[in-house]
């Protein structure tokens, strides 16, 4: 079986790594999720972002009505490895506007959403990027616990509650937010419904929550009394629990070309260190970098799968959730190699990233500390398991 990607798509590879050369400072290691970190970090992700849309890349799988390049799925996926990669920032527009936001608008938005978000998203500038405010305080994993409510008042949404572990609220111009517009439902994954929210309105109040890496990256997001104009609605009112599904599906399917890319590019890191500190030679570490490049090409050859199916018409419905899990347990190995492959060099705090005693940019640290949270990031690996095991094993459900 033939596993090459055709001449387009390598066509494609070849001038992302032309861009990455050019655009790039030289040495350039990206730490995962760090651009929401700091201003600096920030604003020139934001340059990149801008840059990518000048290029038609930024989303290029998108209907070209909606700013895309009506790209094909293959070429989406050679551009979300080799993007990942070289570690070029600002290709998400936030959490999800690229990903979920996108997409889910075109699913289920009105024509006046779509015309008025599709475009600002596809633009790569500030007033396109997107937070994801999902999470509370006392819902835990089950996303049907949700509280904050959206109380209909005329032609408005009266919005109060609290959001938890909101990623790059601090960053964002929209919200997509999750709401409970029917606070009597019989059953509670019913009268749910999606609201987007103008991040400046009058009653939003966004709190860092800083992580135990030092990263600025979460947020707690309050709503007092927040008025949305009922246009905001995305869909139909109660219906958001179907349409969050859809939702979720896009954003874990988003794990597996850019996952592959990052993972291959610290492999080949560590790889490159293990032969300049003389560590190649025991062959203990050989093999432990050799299993993780087994893994890293079966989680490509997963991710080829997926998009092989969906290009036939097929909808996926625990293969994104497979991709998802995969990528954590190999974040997770390579993170606990990589520490240990760099000895005493890993207790390096990663926030010191131009230290001389920081090795691979502080790369493998911050994977280290962040593994744990990106295994429950878009649904922990046991809600992902039970959907593979219930869709993809047929066994009976165990919740």
């Amino acid at each position: 079986m033939d596993f090459k990607f055709g001449e387009k798509e390598e066509q494609l590879r070849r001038e992302i790594r032309e861009f990455a050369k050019e655009e790039l400072p030289p040495g350039w290691l990206a730490a995962m999720l760090e651009e929401e970190n700091s201003d600096e970090d920030w604003g020139f992700a934001m340059t990149m972002s801008g840059k990518l849309a000048e290029k038609g890349w930024l989303t290029m799988s998108w209907p070209v009505e909606y700013g895309g390049k009506g790209a094909s799925l293959w070429e989406q996926l050679a551009y979300s490895e080799e993007a990942a990669y070289w570690g070029i920032p600002g290709v998400g527009m936030g959490i999800g506007g690229v990903d979920w936001v996108g997409p889910s608008l075109m699913m289920f938005g009105s024509e006046e959403l779509k015309k008025k978000h599709l475009p600002l998203i596809a633009s790569g500038k500030p007033d396109g990027v997107w937070c994801t405010a999902y999470s509370e305080p006392n819902a835990g994993s089950d996303f049907a616990n949700i509280r904050t409510s959206a109380i209909r008042e005329k032609d408005e949404y009266i919005i109060n509650g609290q959001k938890i572990w909101t990623s790059a609220a601090h960053r964002a111009r929209w919200c997509w937010l999750a709401v409970r517009t029917d606070l009597n439902a019989p059953k509670k994954h019913q009268g749910i419904s999606v609201i987007i929210v103008d991040m400046k309105s009058k009653g939003v109040t966004v709190r860092p929550l800083i992580n135990y890496a030092g990263y600025h990256i979460f947020n707690e997001v309050f709503f007092d009394d927040v008025r949305v104009p009922s246009t905001n609605l995305v869909g139909k009112e109660n219906n958001g629990w179907y349409q969050l599904m859809h939702s979720l599906g896009f954003e874990r399917g988003s794990v597996a070309g850019r996952g592959c890319g990052y993972n291959r590019r610290i492999l080949d890191e560590l790889v490159q260190y293990a032969k300049e500190n003389h560590l190649f030679r025991e062959k203990e570490i050989r093999h432990k970098l050799a299993d993780m490049a087994v893994l890293i090409e079966t989680q490509r050859i997963l991710a080829c799968e997926t998009i092989w199916k969906m290009s036939k018409g097929s909808n996926p419905v625990y293969e994104p959730s497979r991709d998802k899990v995969f990528n954590d347990q190999i974040a997770e190995r390579l993170a606990i190699i990589g520490t240990g492959l760099l000895g005493m060099y890993s207790q390096m705090d990663p926030l010191q990233r131009k230290s001389k005693w920081t090795k691979l940019k502080g790369c493998v640290e911050a994977l280290y500390w962040l593994f744990p949270g990106i295994a429950i990031a878009a649904g922990t690996d046991e809600v992902e398991m039970n959907i593979i095991g219930q869709f993809g094993l047929k066994l009976p459900k165990s919740y």
